[in-house]
């Protein structure tokens, strides 16, 4: 076995024992921009040691990112750096930790492109029921069917949840959906801010994602204030997912009859939920935007 094999073995053990690899000008970068002092960086520097070495460029980035000219003296000096067959190996196991990263995300990304493309095919392909048309279509179609967030757990939602609501939002959305959990939150102050004013309005979920477990860990972490569609019983109603296209996050605005008033997708293209809430702050301003062609 080649001595840099057992080099590495006896590295992979120290940081498992110490429960952290040694630095690099990266790592250190990322930390100090993530409001880490140039000080507290020394004494981890002192426990975890460091294992790369300082350029002109890694300099400047550091400089950039908020090192003292202390910090970036230390570094330089070498009072911190392993051997340089330590560094060696110490690189070459973050190396391929991060090509593992970069494999599993990729893997990621083509299991979430696959389920997004099934669930364009099965809106395209699977015939939904229509909703009636009758005044309050939307609160019956869904009485009896909604949950909500309460108190650390999901529990069924009052039946009369959406009776008096003349717009309702439908929000498609899932928890491994990443730009979903980074507007959900912006959703959640809209909401907030504008249903106490509005009693007519309301937000449904429309969850797409994979699990129960998955589907009440976005609605606890991101404490969402309206009702959803209970996980078990999403797939009958598909028929309000013709409006939604492809991608997520998406919000679909229609009247309690089921008529569509506003959607993050029309004519083949994506304008973002952003769309449908400024559509929403025309409307309660008393301007009502033009109504968009729901889908065949």
């Amino acid at each position: 076995m080649r001595p840099w094999i057992y080099l590495s073995f006896a590295l992979l053990a120290f940081a498992a024992q110490a429960g952290q690899l040694p630095l690099t000008a990266t790592e250190i970068g990322l930390m100090l921009r993530s409001g880490y002092s140039s000080n507290s960086l020394m004494q981890e520097l002192s426990k975890r040691h460091f294992a790369d070495a300082i350029d002109e460029t890694k300099e400047k980035t550091l400089l950039k990112a908020g090192a003292s000219a202390e910090l970036i003296a230390a570094l330089k000096s070498g009072i911190y750096s392993l051997t340089p067959e330590k560094t060696a190996a110490i690189q070459e196991q973050i190396a391929v930790a991060e090509q593992r990263r970069i494999e599993q995300s990729e893997a990621a990304r083509k299991s979430d492109a696959a389920y997004q493309r099934e669930m364009a095919r099965a809106r395209s392909v699977q015939p939904a029921p229509e909703l009636n048309a009758s005044p309050d279509a939307i609160s019956q179609f869904l009485k009896g069917d909604l949950v909500q967030w309460h108190n650390g757990s999901v529990v069924h939602a009052d039946e009369t949840a959406l009776a008096n609501k003349k717009l309702i939002a439908f929000y498609f959305s899932a928890h491994w959906c990443g730009p979903c959990r980074k507007f959900t939150p912006q959703l959640v102050d809209y909401y907030n801010r504008v249903a106490p004013q509005h009693p007519e309005f309301e937000i449904v979920f429309y969850s797409l994602d994979k699990s129960p477990f998955a589907f009440e860990t976005y609605m606890r972490e991101m404490n969402m204030p309206w009702p959803a569609i209970d996980y078990a019983k999403v797939k009958g109603k598909e028929v309000l997912a013709k409006n939604a296209g492809d991608g997520i996050p998406s919000l679909v605005l229609v009247d309690s009859s089921g008529n569509v008033i506003s959607a993050s997708h029309a004519g083949g293209q994506n304008l973002g939920p952003e769309k449908v809430l400024a559509d929403l702050d025309a409307i309660f301003a008393g301007k009502a935007p033009v109504r968009v062609a729901a889908a065949e």
